[in-house]
C-alpha cells in the first residue's frame, strides 16, 4: 500500500525539528516522491550524511511503503 504524503513529511518534520520540508508527488501513485528538505541541523554535514538522516526519519518505509523518493537537502543559507 503507498505511504500518504502527509505521513511521509511528518515523519520527516518529527525527526528533524524545524525542517522545511516540500514534497512533490512524482507520477501521482503515492509510490514516487521528490523531497526539498532544508534543515538547519544538516550544516557541515556531507550529503550522504544529510540522506541518511532523512531515511533514518522513514523508519525503515523506504523501500517498502515507499518506493522512491528523490531528495535534494541543504543547510539555510
Amino acid at each position: 500500500m503507498p505511504m500518504p504524503a502527509q505521513e511521509i513529511v511528518s515523519m520527516i518534520e518529527e525527526a528533524l525539528p524545524g525542517a522545511d520540508v516540500n514534497l512533490v508527488d512524482m507520477a501521482g501513485d503515492s509510490n514516487h516522491y521528490a523531497a526539498e528538505i532544508v534543515y538547519e541541523g544538516f550544516s557541515g554535514l556531507s550529503r550522504i550524511k544529510q540522506h541518511q538522516m532523512v531515511y533514518d526519519a522513514l523508519k525503515g518505509h523506504m523501500g517498502g511503503e515507499l518506493h522512491a523518493l528523490a531528495l535534494k537537502t541543504s543547510a539555510p543559507k
